[in-house]
């Protein structure tokens, strides 16, 4: 039992119902702190999936159970200059707008938020509960609480960006969102965020996360993409080789919408990314690609759900996985049209490529079709390189290890050229480059 709570509540909940308790949410509106309780209160009840969920099954979240990672606190991090250095290596070269958050928080010593055009508000969702409270508690508020990490992450987050664009206005450049870890101490960090874009609205963001040490990020992003708008958001997930990363977008989309999303996994212990769409409106578009590179132990899942609730909907997916040493990778893609939605175009596909005898990469593409005027496909491969093509290389002189190199390097780098904006595929491609350099060392 607990103050916060009047149930019996799941063995691995309790370190957190605890947590709760030591007045970290202090100065909360009412409804905040209401909101918070009921989520932590669902947390309770579900406690930590197992791989007896279909959605888990890939994960083995044991040892993240038998040792509770504390969350974090709203301290101030210092910036250092390794902060500095991390920043430096993964940003852009020249940003346009910038907000970072430092072990959850914002931190405007390393921010850019000037000459925003008008129509756009971007900031902490500490200072948009603040200040926009009624656009926030509607997006909270609206979400259900099933997902138990997401439960969590209600009742725990400290922080995250608020990006806000008036209908018909259009952002020029990209808006870039960092994420950064110091690795002093041991904890969990959890942001929650929300994008809000107007009727025919159009807006890019590139979202990264980095750190160092042992920590969680428990990352949960809400999208509502208004009536012809388009909204396009890329993620450079580079976490520290100890960290855990659990991020979970939750996106709904009006009549005539496009989203398009683009994810590239490359760093982390443990890296889970989770997409869930809802078409709501007719004719909404939605794009799903990412890419994994997994060497070692390392473990990663990406789950896409994708809902057509309305007709002549559109959905593409490409999801490339390469996996070496003892790595696990994981696809889990299902796409469902409903009664009623005619005319719904959607193609999933999975390409993989195993390049040790103990790594591995399962693939699980699914439809479900209620409608019988659509136009539906999904495909799946896992294997090694192609042996005419590491032939070809070597017959015209090419070493055997750099002919690999060549042809991992194709494979993964034919997954970016699905990113639309070339000075954003050009930074994910020099990521990439870097990270292939030591695949296999």
């Amino acid at each position: 039992m607990s103050a916060v709570v009047d149930f019996p509540v799941k063995p691995e909940a309790r370190p957190y119902l605890e947590a709760f308790g030591r007045g970290r949410h202090e100065g909360d509106p009412d409804w905040l702190a209401g909101y918070r309780r009921r989520s932590l209160a669902r947390f309770a009840e579900l406690g930590f999936p197992s791989r007896r969920s279909e959605a888990w099954r890939y994960l083995d979240l044991r040892a993240l159970e038998q040792r509770p990672i504390a969350p974090a606190g709203r301290e101030t991090a210092v910036i250092t200059p390794a902060l500095r250095a991390q920043l430096t290596e993964i940003g852009l070269a020249e940003p346009g707008y910038r907000l970072v958050l430092l072990n959850g928080i914002f931190a405007p010593g390393l921010s850019r938020l000037d000459h925003l055009p008008s129509g756009v508000w971007l900031g902490p969702m500490a200072a948009a509960i603040a200040e926009r409270p009624d656009l926030v508690r509607a997006g909270l508020e609206t979400q259900s609480l099933d997902q138990p990490f997401a439960s969590l992450n209600a009742a725990f987050f400290a922080d995250g960006f608020v990006l806000d664009v008036a209908p018909g206005v259009v952002l020029e450049r990209p808006v870039e969102i960092v994420h950064l870890s110091d690795g002093e101490t041991e904890r969990s960090l959890h942001t929650r965020s929300l994008v809000v874009a107007g009727d025919g609205s159009r807006a890019t963001i590139i979202e990264s996360f980095a750190g160092s040490g042992n920590y969680w990020r428990n990352d949960v992003v809400e999208l509502r993409l208004g009536a012809g708008s388009e909204f396009a958001r890329i993620m450079l997930v580079e976490e520290g080789a100890d960290a855990l990363h659990f991020g979970e977008t939750l996106a709904a989309l009006d009549a005539a919408s496009r989203l398009s999303s683009f994810v590239l996994l490359l760093g982390g212990r443990t890296v889970r990314h989770e997409a869930t769409v809802r078409s709501e409106g007719e004719r909404g578009h939605c794009d799903l690609n990412g890419a994994f590179l997994l060497s070692g132990r390392q473990e990663a899942n990406i789950l896409t759900t994708v809902d057509h609730m309305a007709a002549g909907g559109k959905t593409r997916e490409v999801f490339k996985g390469i996996a070496t040493g003892r790595a696990h990778g994981a696809f889990q893609g299902r796409i469902t049209v409903r009664p009623g939605a005619q005319k719904v175009d959607a193609h999933q596909l999975s390409r993989n490529l195993v390049l040790s005898p103990r790594a591995a990469i399962d693939t699980k593409p699914e439809l479900e079709i209620y409608a019988d005027d659509v136009k539906c496909s999904h495909g799946a491969a896992v294997g090694d390189l192609d042996e005419a093509a590491l032939f070809y290389l070597r017959a015209r002189g090419i070493p055997r290890d750099e002919a690999r190199r060549m042809l991992i390097e194709a494979f993964a780098a034919e997954a970016l050229e699905l990113i639309d904006q070339p000075a954003l595929r050009a930074h994910l491609q020099a990521r990439l480059a870097r990270r292939l350099a030591t695949l296999e060392e």
